[in-house]
């Protein structure tokens, strides 16, 4: 086995931990790597819904059953989502725009994990369903078009309008993230998608990895100085994608 094969299923296993420990599919993360490594934009988008599929599952169901889940807040959100995440899977943005836009989204979970990894919530504030229609549908058209599943964007705007707590924002997020990959998924499935041959193995990888990451996330775990680590790599796969012909 190649040796850079071996170091991106390393990292690769530890986006998915770490990513799932707060609520998240981790396909910013997927997507950041693959960009690392070179692999083509066409192969980016699908490979990196479907590991969020299987991520942001287990994800999902260790913060359920901590209950920190709120359907009232997840229920307008996703309306509104699931139809746009999947014309946003439709469209076919040309191979140097989509590196330009990836780019700059990954800017999104570095300055998180870097600056608001751990911002209290003091007060709860009542959620406006009209904001929660059109959050939705931004973020979803943004996920298909994009490849990812919209909770780098959905966490720190619920954060931010005080909606939820940090357990509740990683629950909710998580969910959020499965239906929007999975409706991005279907609308790329519509114009044809290849995945990468060792797909199988992606797949198994992310999966074990974001399984412990939603078992120890869940159980409040600390991982600092790994989330920095991360946040590196997002930032370097960002300046790679914006500031780089490769």
């Amino acid at each position: 086995m190649p040796e850079t094969i071996i170091y991106f299923y390393i990292l690769l296993f530890l986006v998915a931990f770490l990513y799932a420990s707060v609520g998240h599919g981790g396909a910013s993360g997927y997507l950041a790597l693959m960009a690392v490594f070179s692999i083509a934009p066409e192969v980016m988008k699908p490979t990196a819904l479907l590991l969020n599929l299987f991520v942001s599952a287990t994800s999902f169901i260790q913060f359920y059953r901590g209950k920190h889940f709120l359907w009232k807040i997840f229920v307008p959100l996703a309306i509104a989502s699931i139809p746009l995440a999947f014309l946003g899977g439709l469209v076919v943005l040309d191979g140097m725009m989509y590196k330009k836009m990836l780019g700059f989204f990954l800017l999104i979970p570095v300055a998180r994990f870097f600056f608001f990894a751990n911002t209290p919530v003091t007060e709860i504030k009542k959620p406006n369903t009209t904001l929660s229609l059109f959050i939705g549908a931004s973020i979803g058209f943004l996920s298909g078009l994009i490849g990812i599943g919209g909770g780098i964007i959905l966490s720190p705007v619920l954060l931010f309008l005080k909606w939820t707590d940090q357990k509740q924002t990683a629950a909710i997020s998580a969910l959020f993230i499965f239906v929007n990959s999975l409706s991005g998924l279907a609308g790329q499935l519509t114009k044809g998608v290849q995945f990468n041959q060792d797909m199988v193995w992606y797949v198994a990888i992310a999966f074990m990895g974001g399984l412990l990451g939603a078992y120890f996330g869940a159980l409040r775990f600390k991982q600092t100085v790994l989330k920095n680590v991360l946040a590196v790599v997002l930032l370097l796969a960002a300046f790679k994608l914006l500031f780089t012909q490769a």
